[in-house]
């Protein structure tokens, strides 16, 4: 593996893109749709992912299907600007991590993106991709999260999800109480995490507490608004971003 050191940092050529779950909370909308291919302004959900890959280099995206697979993959054929993989789970979910180890032939030896299909963001002064691969350090970390706060947020109603100290290491809110910080939906990963594991369901929420025992996941805080689309009434909350965002 290539390391990405200080004088001459390269960024990620590969990236996972998940977009096989079931969209449930989008019914009755993903009753005909994959909820990756809802749109936003005239855009699928995941093309604004894919197009921020592209503006960052990204040569290869691996993408996983599952629900309405067969609309997903001909959506997907119309990119041209980089290749698609797919990785087909219509035999079975196997959520974030267990679909990360199946693709994981096919995404390399190098670290790469991982990019939730359902959520993304309007950058602000710095492309955050590119802002996340500035500050990867693979000799501190294992993993990389794109992190938003609370007052940066649309659509988003929980309490949080990490502590983040001085240095941007993340630890686990406690269960009684709220953080500002939340997982935007974007990472820089290292395969190796993954070395070993068999591709059965489970969640990547397993990997980041991994790594929190050993003290080496870490965030960079998002420049911009991020934007979730969990539910039917964030659609007009997400298009009202972007009318505030260009007015602004």
């Amino acid at each position: 593996m290539t390391p990405m050191n200080n004088n001459k940092r390269s960024k990620p050529k590969t990236a996972m893109m998940l977009a096989a779950g079931l969209g449930k909370r989008m019914r009755p909308i993903t009753s005909t749709i994959p909820k990756p291919l809802i749109e936003i302004r005239g855009k699928a959900l995941i093309d604004y992912g894919l197009d921020a890959l592209a503006r960052n280099g990204v040569e290869t995206v691996v993408v996983n299907v599952h629900y309405l697979a067969d609309l997903m993959k001909a959506h997907l054929r119309k990119r041209k600007d980089m290749e698609i993989v797919i990785s087909d789970e219509t035999d079975g979910l196997l959520d974030s991590g267990g679909g990360i180890v199946k693709a994981l032939p096919m995404l390399g030896d190098d670290p790469f993106y991982v990019i939730n299909s359902d959520t993304f963001w309007i950058d602000g002064y710095r492309d955050n991709l590119d802002l996340l691969a500035e500050l990867w350090r693979p000799e501190r970390m294992d993993l990389s999260l794109l992190i938003a706060e609370m007052r940066q947020a649309t659509g988003y109603d929980g309490r949080g999800d990490f502590v983040m100290d001085v240095e941007g290491r993340l630890t686990r809110v406690e269960e009684r109480d709220m953080s500002p910080y939340i997982y935007a939906g974007a990472a820089i990963v290292k395969p190796e995490l993954f070395a070993g594991m068999e591709p059965e369901r489970f969640s990547l929420n397993r990997i980041f507490d991994s790594a929190i025992e050993r003290e080496r996941l870490f965030g960079v805080r998002l420049d911009g608004i991020w934007i979730t689309v969990g539910t039917p009434p964030a659609i007009p909350l997400a298009e009202e971003a972007f009318l505030t965002s260009a007015a602004a």
